[in-house]
């Protein structure tokens, strides 16, 4: 996606709204996500993924997208990238989700509003209230994960 003024703030209130989900996912080992990916076994990625999201998202608002990657070398921390999807009603966001050690990001590749309002402002806001309308209750108390927005 070429990089806008409104890139930024969408990123975090994608991640923002997920930040939940992504503390479930990173309670599975990185090895996990190392083998399933090469094994490309994504059934199995995208079964951790919906059951991560069903505590917290109406069905299918989260969901697997394309596929990943998994970067792990002998000195370095293992690095997992996810291409997932939101649809949360009007508005479908493809991103990705990259999970390191101590930190998270979110990259968002292509976002489409059913109803594209007069001004990206007003989409922006769209997609937060979207996101929230989705959610089956505020999570609280979810443990504390470091995700920063990172545009390319």
């Amino acid at each position: 996606m070429r990089v806008q003024d409104f890139s930024a703030p969408r990123e975090v209130i994608v991640a923002e709204a997920i930040r939940p989900v992504v503390s479930e996912l990173r309670m599975v080992e990185a090895s996990d996500y190392i083998a399933f990916i090469r094994m490309e076994l994504f059934g199995n990625v995208a079964d951790l993924i919906e059951t991560a999201a069903e505590q917290y998202f109406m069905p299918g608002v989260l969901r697997m997208g394309i596929g990943g990657q998994a970067r792990a070398g002998w000195g370095a921390e293992p690095e997992i990238e996810l291409d997932l999807e939101l649809h949360p009603g009007g508005v479908s966001v493809y991103f990705t989700l990259g999970m390191r050690a101590d930190s998270a990001f979110v990259r968002i590749s292509y976002i489409t509003f059913e109803n594209n309002e007069a001004t990206p402002e007003e989409n922006t806001r769209f997609l937060e209230s979207a996101l929230l309308r989705s959610r089956f209750a505020r999570a609280s108390g979810a443990p504390a994960v470091h995700i920063v927005s990172q545009a390319l």
